[in-house]
């Protein structure tokens, strides 16, 4: 069995992120969605992790080979742990590659078994970022283009202070 991991915070997902899971699950036979805690983002991040994996598992409930699961650590390990094959990582902008090319030498180094799968978004989502959408729903702007319904209700809810 093809297993991959797409790692990232989703903090929230994105239609973008939707669409990198969608085509990965037709390239693998399973996919883990795995949601991180970052050290570096914890201060900046918006929705818990549980939040988030909560709004990942419904924006995913429709793909019967996609499964959400929490990355606590490092990602080789991980993916080592649960047989992953490859590390799939979107790619939005010519400004993105360098970090993940740095990171998926540094993956390889770690675990040369696992190899790094990049995949485009569709084009109309290749401006789209967890933290502008974030700044733009903050801003009281509608999300609807760019988010999973889900996630939409979500982001309302915390920016409304229902949930906190």
């Amino acid at each position: 069995m093809r297993l991959a991991i797409y790692p990232g915070s989703f903090d929230p997902i994105t239609n973008g992120h939707l669409d990198v899971i969608e085509r990965a699950s037709r390239l693998f036979d399973q996919l883990i969605v795995a949601v991180a805690f970052n050290d570096q983002k914890h201060t900046t991040t918006l929705f818990t992790i549980d939040e988030r994996l909560a709004i990942l598992a419904e924006a995913c409930q429709g793909s019967t080979n996609v499964r959400v699961a929490k990355l606590d650590g490092l990602l080789v390990r991980f993916a080592r742990e649960n047989g992953a094959s490859a590390i799939v990582r979107g790619l939005r902008a010519v400004s993105d590659f360098e970090f993940e090319f740095q990171m998926a030498l540094m993956n390889r180094k770690m675990e040369p078994d696992i190899e790094t799968i990049f995949l485009m978004p569709k084009e109309d989502y290749t401006y789209l970022s967890s933290r502008i959408v974030k700044e733009i729903a903050r801003l009281g702007g509608s999300v609807d283009a760019f988010v999973p319904p889900c996630a939409v209700k979500a982001l309302a809810e915390k920016l409304s202070g229902k949930i906190s």
